[in-house]
């Protein structure tokens, strides 16, 4: 486990896993919302977007964590481990709301410099139909290149956790 990618719905804890993940596992973190946005929510021009993810690629080992369906493909393939974080969307919608209270006014540390945390409808109904919209592609995606990758899937907070204990007993 070297390349791992971590993904999953808005809220589900994939900038958390990988931190942890991280510190566990002494793997360098990536988190692809600082390589995409730029302050105030302003995104990266595609090309840039995609040179800076290429060079983090290219390299031995690395955790990232986020969606961009439209890189997912080249990560998968670029991956020796999928973690997918599959939790509910009351789950979700609750971490979310939670992590907006928690860094009102702020960045949080997994975010692009300048990106003030907040929650939009848009944003909010992109987490309550994750499961109907994005899930079953990335279902098929994970069918296409799983074969070669190790899936986990992560349902709960247990499970988690659990999985990171699993780290402490080798180390």
């Amino acid at each position: 486990m070297k390349r791992v990618l971590i993904i999953g719905s808005g809220g589900a804890g994939k900038s958390t896993l990988a931190r942890r993940l991280g510190e566990a596992t002494g793997i360098e973190v990536v988190h692809l919302d600082v390589l995409h946005w730029r302050p105030n929510w302003t995104e990266s021009p595609k090309d840039e977007f995609r040179k800076l993810l290429e060079d983090v690629l290219k390299k031995e080992s690395w955790i990232m964590d986020g969606n961009f369906g439209g890189t997912m493909e080249m990560r998968l393939k670029a991956c020796d481990t999928v973690i997918f974080l599959d939790f509910p969307r009351t789950v979700c919608l609750y971490r979310i709301i939670k992590r907006r209270l928690t860094y009102h006014g702020t960045n949080r540390p997994d975010m692009a410099e300048g990106c003030q945390e907040k929650i939009d409808f848009e944003f909010l109904h992109w987490v309550w139909t994750y499961a109907a919209r994005a899930k079953p592609e990335v279902e098929e995606r994970l069918k296409r290149f799983g074969k070669d990758k190790t899936v986990i899937r992560l349902r709960s907070k247990k499970q988690v956790e659990d999985f990171l204990r699993s780290f402490e007993k080798i180390g």
